[in-house]
C-alpha cells in the first residue's frame, strides 16, 4: 500500500482508497454487530468520487445544507438525513425532494416550516436536535453544548411530550472521541431526555465518533450500544453519523519547499500551500499534523529543525504549533508530506488571496489518478 509520491504533482490532496476500505469495514462490523446504521457526514468527509464504494458499506449519508443534499443524492445515490442550524425557506422544496429525515434545530422552526416540507415530500420523518448541555470537547470552537449554545433544544424549553409529528431525536456533543465519551455523554442525556426518547422513532447520536483510530474500544461501543437498545426497544433505528471516522487517516496533502528563509536563528521553509486557506484546522482547533519523515525536535540533538510557511501573505500563516526536525537538511524543491489530510481539512478550503489550489487526486491500484484541479476561473467563479 506504499505511495509512490514522485508520481503525485504538487500541490495535492491524495486519498489513499485501500486505507479507506479499512475504515468502512471497521465502521461496516460495528453497523452489523451493534444493529446500528452508520451514516457519511459530509461535513467531514465529502470527497465524492469515494461516495459509490462509501455506499457500498455504510448506511447513507447525512447533510447540512441543501448543496450537502444535493451531493449525497447525486453521487451515492441515497437521500440524506438532513439538519441545519436554520432553514431558507427558498431552499425547502429542494432539501425536501433531496432528503428522508430532517432535523430541525428548534421547535419554532418546526412549527413554521414542518407543512412546506411535508408539500414536497410527505415521506419525510422530522426531528429535533437536543441539547444534553453536556460534551467533553475542550476547544470551545467545536463545543455545541457551551452555556448559550445556539445548537440544539434544552429539556426545560420540552414538555413531557414531544411535538406532533416529531419521529426522531438528534444530539451532536462529540469531537474525535472515545466510546467511553459516548457512554458519559448518554447518561448525562437519558438523564434530561429517557422520557422524550421513549416517544421516537429513532435517535441520532451524530459524529465525532473517533471509531478507526488505533485503540478505539471498538468492543465496547458495540456493548454499549446493544445495552441502550435494550432500554429503548420503541427504538427502530439508531444512527451515528461520523465524518472523521471515515477519512481518519486515509489521505494526504503533497506540497513543495518553494523557499527557505532563516530569520533570529530560525528557518522556515515556505511551501506551495497554505495553512490559512488549505488547513484551517491547523489554526482553528489548533493542532500540528504529522509530516512523513520528520519528527519532534523537543528533546532530539538535531539541527535541521524548519518551521513550515505558508504561501499566503497572512502574517500567521505558518504552523503555529511546533516545528518539525529533518534527519538531512532540507533543500528548495523537496516535497513535504503532511498525513492525515483528508477529513475536514479538504471541506474547509479557500481561495484566500487567491493562491493556487491544490488539486485533488487518489491513489488507487498501485497508481495515482488526478481527479480535479483548479485555476483562475474557479477563483474567479466565487467573487463578483
Amino acid at each position: 500500500m506504499k505511495v509512490d509520491f514522485a508520481q503525485i504533482p504538487s500541490p495535492s490532496f491524495v486519498l489513499h482508497e485501500e486505507l479507506l476500505k479499512i475504515n468502512l469495514n471497521i465502521l461496516n462490523l460495528v453497523q452489523k454487530e451493534a444493529g446500528v446504521e452508520i451514516i457519511c457526514a459530509l461535513k467531514g468527509f465529502a470527497f465524492w468520487d469515494g461516495f459509490p464504494l462509501i455506499g457500498s458499506y455504510l448506511s447513507g449519508a447525512a447533510a447540512s445544507s441543501l448543496n450537502e443534499a444535493r451531493l449525497i443524492h447525486e453521487k451515492m445515490g441515497v437521500k440524506a438525513h438532513t439538519y441545519c442550524p436554520v432553514y431558507i425557506e427558498d431552499e425547502i422544496k429542494e432539501i425536501a425532494g433531496y432528503s428522508s429525515h430532517i432535523t430541525f434545530n428548534s421547535v419554532s422552526q418546526h412549527e413554521r416550516l414542518k407543512e412546506k416540507f411535508q408539500q414536497h415530500n410527505p415521506d419525510i420523518s422530522f426531528g429535533l436536535r437536543i441539547n444534553p448541555e453536556y460534551s467533553e470537547v475542550e476547544t470551545e470552537i467545536y463545543n455545541p453544548a457551551q452555556p448559550g449554545s445556539r445548537l440544539g433544544v434544552t429539556a426545560d424549553k420540552l414538555n413531557d411530550t414531544l411535538p406532533e409529528g416529531i419521529e426522531g431525536l438528534h444530539f451532536h456533543v462529540l469531537c474525535e472521541n472515545d466510546s467511553y465519551a459516548l457512554e458519559r455523554t448518554l447518561h448525562e442525556t437519558e438523564k434530561r431526555f429517557s422520557h422524550l426518547i421513549r416517544q421516537v422513532k429513532w435517535l441520532n447520536m451524530g459524529g465525532g465518533h473517533l471509531i478507526t483510530r488505533d485503540g478505539y474500544d471498538v468492543k465496547h461501543l458495540v456493548d454499549l450500544l446493544k445495552l441502550f437498545k435494550g432500554r429503548y426497544p420503541n427504538l427502530e433505528k439508531i444512527i451515528l453519523e461520523p465524518g472523521g471516522a471515515i477519512g481518519w487517516q486515509t489521505g494526504y496533502l503533497v506540497a513543495t519547499i518553494l523557499d527557505i528563509i532563516e530569520n533570529k536563528g530560525v528557518k522556515t521553509a515556505m511551501l506551495d500551500v497554505s495553512f490559512a486557506a488549505h488547513m484551517p484546522d491547523c489554526l482553528e482547533m489548533p493542532y500540528k499534523p504529522k509530516i512523513i519523515g520528520a519528527f519532534d525536535p523537543a528533546g532530539n540533538d538535531n539541527e535541521h529543525v524548519y518551521r513550515m510557511g505558508g504561501t499566503t501573505c497572512l502574517a500567521g500563516d505558518y504552523m503555529g504549533m511546533g516545528d518539525y526536525a529533518f534527519e538531512v537538511p532540507l533543500k528548495v524543491g523537496d516535497k513535504v508530506v503532511f498525513d492525515d489530510m483528508i477529513h475536514y481539512t479538504m471541506v474547509k478550503t479557500t481561495f484566500f488571496n487567491g493562491v493556487k489550489h491544490p488539486a485533488i487526486g487518489v491513489w488507487r491500484d498501485g497508481g495515482f489518478k488526478l481527479l480535479r484541479t483548479f485555476g483562475y476561473e474557479d477563483y474567479k467563479n466565487k467573487l463578483s
